[in-house]
């Protein structure tokens, strides 16, 4: 019994603690499942976070980065665009005339954009207008209060030149063949025709059409806006050939005047068929028109001109001097020519000027037109404003009528040295970088001397300077500096012989003014 009961004792503890350790071993599992179970749910709420914060968060952060980077790009490509068009901003330029862009006015056109132009309209803020047709009476309202720095290719009163009537008939005897404007003038001419019954004479109008020797008795002497003039019968030939020689001339002021010729080359037009025999009924043989024959199909001129590649002037003065004359007469009076037809309109031009605010905008080119006889002396035929351009019907010409236009834009102050988005004045510094009052200064003896204002020479020096004064000279030193090829023929030449009583009061200070130039540096004499 007591081994039984010991027995069931021995094999309930052993149960017990078998119990015990089943009951541990259970409770043990119990608490790793819970931890894998914590685990797993731990895993799968940080995947679910990661997805969410991908799926959802992630793509609005992006977006709002996107946006944000957009909308930077943006401002930074407006401030990019404004600093671009402030580097671009360019001088602008506009034009007046029909149909400009059919072609003859490209090489203007050209050499504007080559000088950083750009094209505008009369609404923008432009710094030239280049207008091919005479724009002061539809334009006068436009052109009466221009700004300082702008600048228009015409003079108002040029007509008085370049109409053929005016200056045909005015009274040069040296340098125009006589004329008669008609009706007005058909007595003096039965009269001079009676005086002079060899010479042979040629309706003219500012059409300039329909030129033929005409007997006076065929002349329409009640026809209104034309003039009769005597034709030059003993022209100098060159093979035989009649020609007429055209010279670029511009005028930068009127009052006080300044009148430069283009020297680089002139333009030589031939008649198409020998001048002998001579057959009034032939007029190709003694008007030269829109087909006239070129300078590289004379055949004494092509090898100078074409081959070894002198300008059109070089060539015929080579040809001029073989034939024992001196070519030097011709440029001579020409140079004469030109300044005694411009004085003679100056008073008429200078009225027309005023009627304008600012008078110092404007510059004319124009092209003077002469016949040569036998002996070289020279004779105006016109005076072309707005002269042709345009290389179309002779494409060598090109070369001519840029360099002129280049010329010109320099001379002008258009083509600058200094780099500007405008015309404009842009600071006092960089003004006296091109001319300062060191270079207007001269005549230092008399200068140092001076304490009156009013006497003439005292105006010259630096303490009367007035701003007008100040601006006349800045301008003519300019042009001098910038003058290239073209020659100022007015103020003319500088000699110790010069009479200045018969010019303006302004023309004599700026003549002057060129003397004590001279004395300080010979360069300015010419």
């Amino acid at each position: 019994m007591t081994v039984k009961k010991r027995l069931v004792s021995a094999t309930s503890n052993e149960d017990e603690e078998v119990f015990e350790k089943s009951g541990k071993n259970s409770d043990g599992k119990k608490n790793e499942d819970t931890a894998v179970g914590t685990t797993v749910l731990n895993t799968k709420l940080r995947t679910i976070f990661k997805l969410f914060i991908l799926g959802i968060v992630g793509p609005v952060i992006l977006y709002t980065l996107y946006h944000l980077s957009s909308s930077l790009q943006k401002h930074f490509a407006k401030i990019e665009v404004k600093e671009v068009l402030i580097k671009d901003r360019k001088p602008i330029y506009w034009v007046y005339g029909r149909n400009p862009d059919s072609g003859y006015l490209k090489h203007v056109f050209a050499l504007l954009d080559r000088l950083g132009f750009e094209r505008g309209t009369n609404e923008s803020d432009w710094d030239l207008l280049w207008a091919h047709d005479y724009p002061f009476r539809s334009l006068y309202s436009s052109l009466n209060a221009l700004a300082p720095h702008q600048k228009v290719n015409h003079v108002p009163g040029c007509g008085y030149i370049t109409n053929k009537v005016d200056l045909s008939t005015s009274e040069l005897a040296r340098h125009l063949p006589a004329a008669f404007k008609i009706p007005e003038d058909k007595k003096a001419l039965l009269k001079y025709v009676a005086d002079n019954p060899a010479k042979s004479f040629v309706q003219k109008s500012n059409a300039h059409r329909g030129i033929q020797i005409l007997n006076v008795s065929d002349i329409d002497l009640a026809s209104e806006g034309s003039f009769v003039q005597e034709f030059i019968e003993n022209p100098f030939l060159v093979d035989g050939f009649k020609f007429d020689i055209g010279v670029y001339t511009v005028v930068t002021s009127v009052d006080p005047l300044r009148v430069y010729v283009y020297k680089g080359d002139i333009l030589f037009r031939f008649c198409p068929v020998k001048y002998y025999p001579f057959d009034p009924e032939n007029i190709d043989k003694y008007v030269v028109g829109d087909d006239y024959l070129p300078i590289w199909d004379v055949p004494s001129l092509k090898n100078y001109y074409a081959n070894l590649g002198f300008s059109m002037k070089d060539s015929f003065d080579s040809y001029v001097r073989a034939q024992g004359k001196d070519p030097q007469k011709v440029w001579d009076n020409v140079n004469d020519a030109i300044r005694d037809v411009i004085l003679s309109k100056e008073s008429l031009i200078k009225d027309v000027v005023k009627r304008f605010k600012n008078q110092h905008n404007f510059f004319e080119m124009m092209r003077f037109d002469f016949a040569i006889d036998d002996e070289l002396n020279v004779f105006v035929m016109e005076a072309n404003m707005s002269p042709n351009l345009s290389s179309a019907h002779y494409p060598p010409n090109q070369l001519l009528y840029e360099q002129v236009l280049f010329n010109l834009f320099g001379l002008v102050g258009i083509g600058q040295r200094v780099r500007k988005e405008s015309l404009r004045i842009r600071n006092q510094k960089e003004e006296e970088m091109q001319v300062a009052d060191k270079n207007l200064v001269v005549l230092p003896e008399v200068c140092a001397k001076c304490d009156d204002c009013f006497r003439v020479e005292c105006q010259l020096c630096k303490p009367c300077f007035t701003d007008e004064t100040r601006h006349i000279l800045s301008t003519s030193y300019r042009e001098h500096q910038n003058a290239m090829d073209f020659q100022r023929i007015f103020p003319p030449p500088i000699t110790k012989t010069m009479v200045l009583k018969d010019y303006t009061l302004k023309n004599q200070l700026l003549v002057r003014w060129y003397q004590g130039k001279c004395e300080l540096d010979p360069t300015w004499c010419g």
